[in-house]
Order: structure tokens, then sequence, then C-alpha cells
């Protein structure tokens, strides 16, 4: 349905678009006017000039006199306007122009129009809402009082959800969940609900670090999670019924933070098998910062269990792999980090066995510090939260500005890992310092 409709209805985004309604012929060019003038403002994210205005109208007039070869009406012409609204580079791109009297080469403020776009899409990956517009056009956003209560509303609001479900989607690797596929004959047990699963805890977690405005370390040692039945059987959770998420403790250390959740576990796993090169280099990456060198070419893979007859741990056969010189050194970093998370299979079940034997779990890593198992990595990596929260701003920075970092955005970095301490390193401390920073708030003249 609706079956038999004689009209157009009467529906939230309508109503939102038709701020007025005009009552008589003479008023429909003013109601017009008053509508395209607050649907150009929220898609331009601007104020509107007389220019933008009168072109609108235009289209407007055109829809209004012909629509689809009859004679229109008000509302043909409104959607003729809007069609021009949508289908408009101001609208489709972000652009920032250079004021007239700046140099080419130097570095100048963005207007509080732009900053409100910046933040906005940064914040909530869609445009400017009404205050921030308000405040932008009275030229009081960059004031430091009022962007600072102005990042503490739009965190508290549901919109910056989207922090979970983009950002931390790309930093984390949540998208590549979809794509994994586990071998259906490894893990018959595998289905899509147990995948959308996955992903759903991972963003949860992330999405009550941001809204508590908890301690960003939290995303390593949270005592807590999300499960609905499905996933809370797969970890050995009891109590636990229905398809809706909800909090629960963490009763297991080993389960605790991101290092236990089956969404991390299962993109840096292979479709048969665990993969400890793989998931040394995600923490290697992601978690501290000090990516592994790239591997040389034609380096060859690891051989597959059960070649020949043989049966052998991924420990034994990553041994004969290191055996090669050439692949020894990165191999020293990465695999003892993956290798604590041996006992995760490769879809994140707790296991003490694998083909070829028991679980070894234990390694040292490069600094000498042992390590047996997820809370052994996970306590090792709380030692050195410094270079956790640095990383985490790292990739938060590059994710605000649209851009990787360079070498001179490093005293930047340092400096807003610095402040945050000061207050907790809790989450907005990190997003005020990247807001407030000059990266954020600059821009270099192209002309």
């Amino acid at each position: 349905g609706p079956f038999k409709a004689t009209g157009p209805g009467d529906t939230p985004s309508r109503r939102r678009i038709f701020s007025c309604r005009p009552t008589a012929a003479a008023d429909e060019v003013a109601c017009a006017r008053k509508i395209v003038a607050a649907l150009g403002r929220r898609a331009y994210r601007r104020p509107l000039n007389d220019a933008d205005i009168e072109t609108l109208l235009g289209f407007y007039q055109q829809g209004r006199n012909l629509h689809e070869g009859k004679p229109g009406n008000f509302e043909a012409g409104i959607e003729n306007a809007l069609r021009l609204i949508l289908a408009n580079p101001k609208f489709l791109f972000r652009a920032e122009s250079d004021p007239p009297n700046v140099a080419a080469g130097s570095m100048y403020r963005v207007s509080d129009l732009d900053l409100a776009s910046r933040l906005s899409f940064f914040l909530w990956s869609s445009a400017p809402d009404e205050t921030l517009l308000n405040l932008a056009a009275a030229g009081k956003l960059h004031e430091t009082a009022t962007l600072e209560q102005q990042v503490k509303r739009m965190l508290a609001d549901p919109k910056s959800r989207t922090l979970a479900s983009n950002f931390a989607s790309q930093w984390l690797y949540l998208r590549n969940v979809q794509s994994t596929i586990p071998d259906p004959n490894e893990f018959p047990n595998f289905d899509d609900n147990l995948r959308q699963a996955f992903r759903t805890e991972t963003e949860m977690l992330f999405d009550s670090i941001v809204h508590e405005d908890r301690n960003v370390m939290d995303l390593i040692n949270a005592d807590y999670t999300f499960v609905n039945e499905r996933l809370a059987k797969h970890y050995g959770i009891a109590g636990v019924y229905g398809s809706q998420f909800r909090r629960v403790p963490v009763a297991d250390e080993r389960r605790r933070g991101l290092f236990g959740q089956g969404s991390i576990l299962i993109v840096t796993s292979e479709a048969n098998r665990t993969s400890p090169v793989k998931r040394g280099k995600w923490i290697l990456e992601n978690v501290l910062g000090t990516p592994p060198p790239a591997p040389p070419p034609n380096v060859p893979g690891l051989k597959e269990n059960g070649e020949g007859g043989k049966f052998s741990s991924v420990r034994e056969r990553l041994e004969e792999h290191r055996k090669n010189p050439v692949c020894a050194a990165c191999h020293r970093m990465m695999d003892p980090i993956g290798f604590s998370l041996e006992n995760f299979d490769a879809i994140g079940q707790w296991r003490t066995k694998e083909p070829g034997g028991i679980v070894d779990s234990s390694g040292q890593l490069v600094d000498g510090t042992k390590v047996d198992g997820p809370v052994a990595l996970r306590k090792a990596i709380t030692a050195r939260g410094d270079q956790f929260i640095g990383t985490m701003t790292e990739k938060l920075l590059t994710y605000a500005l649209g851009r990787g970092l360079e070498y001179y955005d490093m005293p930047v970095v340092r400096g807003i890992q610095r402040n945050a301490s000061k207050n907790n390193n809790r989450f907005s401390a990190v997003v005020l310092g990247v807001v407030t920073s000059t990266p954020f708030q600059m821009r270099l003249a192209s002309r």
C-alpha cells in the first residue's frame, strides 16, 4: 500500500519541506521563496544570497507553469526547485573557497560557515543543523566557549552514532566483517545473524565510550559488552534471550575489550584458520601505531595443514616459515602478539586444542615482555596506554581532516594527547583537541 491513493499523502519529510501553504494564488511566490530559502540554506550549508534565491525561484516558476508536459501547480514548482538543489555542486560537494585578499600559499582561519561543515561532517557525517548554522552565520562558532559547548552538544546527540558506524568501522576494519566468509566445513554453525552481531557489538561498545564520555582506554579494558541471544550463546554467556542487544558485564577477563570480540578476531583470520600474522599486524597498526614493513615480493604463503598427510599447528608452520631470514625480522614483531590471541579460533570462540596439538599462546614481545594469552596482552598494551591513545588520536585526526597525516602534524597529535591526559583521556577531550587544532581550523590558500 497505500491502495487507491488519491494524493501524495502526509509524511514527516513533506511537512519539513512545506513549511508554509499558500491560501491564494497571490501568496504562492512568497511561500515558495520561504521554502526554497530554507531548503537551500540546509543543502548549501550557508545563508542564501539574492542570486541563489532568484535562481531557485526561476526553477520553481518553470515547474509551476509546466510539469511533465502538463500545466503545473505549486507543489510541482517546489519539486522542480528541489531537483536543482539536489543536483547542485554546492550541495553535492563540500568546497571551501579562499578569501579574495589571501596570498597564495599563506595560512588562514576558515570561515565559521566552513567550520560548521567541518565539525558537522566530522561528528555527524551530515550537514550542520540550524543551531550550528545560526552560530556560524552570526560569526560566533569559532569562539572557544561556544565551540566547546557545541562539540559536547553534538557528541550527546544520537547523530554522533555515525562515529561508531563510520569512524570506528574504518579504523577497526569492522566493514570487513561483512565480506569475511568462514569455511563452512570448519565452522558449520556460523551464520549471517552472528556476522551482524559481531559488528553491532563493537559499534555499540564504541558508541558507549562516546556517549558516556569514558576514558578511551576502556576500548581495551572494558568490563562490559553488548550481546543478543545469538552472540551470548557464541560467547557462552548465560541468561540472554531474544534478538535485542543489551549491556552485560564481562565476567571472563579473556573477553574484556576489543581483543575478545568476534568482529576483531574474524577479520584478522583466514577463512579456515586463525592467522597470528594478521592479528599481530592489526594490533601493531591500529592499536600501537607501529605498522610493520610491507612484505617482500614473492614470499610463499603458509603451508596449509594436512599437506602430505601431516598435521601441524599454526605455530609450527610459522616457525618453518620464519627460517627464511627475509621473513624473520617482521614476523619477530607480529607473531608473538598474534599468538597471544591463538586460543580464539577464526570466529572468536575459545579453544584449547587445534589441529596439530594443544594451543600454545605464549610468546615474547620485542621489548622482552612475556605474554601468554589475551589477558597478558591486554595488560602489556595498557602499560603502553599513551601509545594506544596516540594512535587513536592519529586515526581520529585523519578522519576529521579527510587526509593522511604528515610529519608536521605529529606535534599536533602529541599536543592533543597531552591535553587529553589532563582530562582522564575522556573521548570528548580527544575530540575537542582535534576540533581546536590548527589543521582542523586553518587552511592553506591554494591560489
